[in-house]
Parts: C-alpha cells; structure tokens; sequence
C-alpha cells in the first residue's frame, strides 16, 4: 500500500535534489529520518523507486539514517530516548523538551 504521506515527502525529497543537481545522474541518496517524524522508511523506498523513474536519480539508491528522540524533562532535567511520540519521563512528567528525533533532511546526495 502507498501511503500518501510519504509518496510526496518522497516527490520532494526529488525535487530538491533535481533542483540541486540539474541533470547530472545520481547514485545515491541519503536521508536523516527521525524516528518521531511519523514519516515510515519502508515507504519511503518504495516511493523512491516510483518517483524516480525517467529523472537522474533513476536508479539511485536510497539510505535513511534514523535519529532516535532525545528529550529532557523540564520537570527534573533528566535526559530520556523518546520511543514513540508519547513524551513521557521516567519521572512521570509529561513535560518533556524534544531535542531530537523529528528531522528529515536531505544528508547528502552522490553523483554518478
């Protein structure tokens, strides 16, 4: 199943890439993907391979790097790896700072 979400992530994804390289062929692409962004690797790729098709990234391949969360607790100021979006420290506090963990960004691209 497509998810639509991640079918125009992905098509962006592109055409910043395109926007950047013009018409030199790319080999690979990689991204940082936050593991809180709600946005899912898996589909992802298989939206690249659909997106790509008939531009210079065809047949490129795509890597996704994926920060886990961090957080610190405004409550108590521990530091805690945030699993899933529920911002919960082991104090109980819901009051949580997210540091890390929501980026997607272009990391690099290689040319052919």
């Amino acid at each position: 199943m497509i998810r639509v979400h991640e079918l125009a992530i992905t098509q962006s994804v592109v055409e910043v890439v395109t926007e950047r390289t013009g018409n030199s062929k790319v080999s690979s692409v990689r991204l940082r993907v936050g593991r809180l962004s709600g946005v899912v690797p898996d589909s992802m790729r298989f939206c690249f391979d659909l997106v790509t098709a008939g531009t210079p990234l065809e047949g490129a391949s795509l890597d996704i790097e994926q920060p886990e969360g961090r957080g610190r607790c405004r409550a108590c100021g521990d530091d805690v790896v945030l699993v899933d979006p529920i911002l919960l420290c082991r104090c109980g506090s819901a009051d949580v700072e997210v540091l890390t963990g929501h980026e997607l960004a272009v990391a690099s691209v290689e040319m052919a």
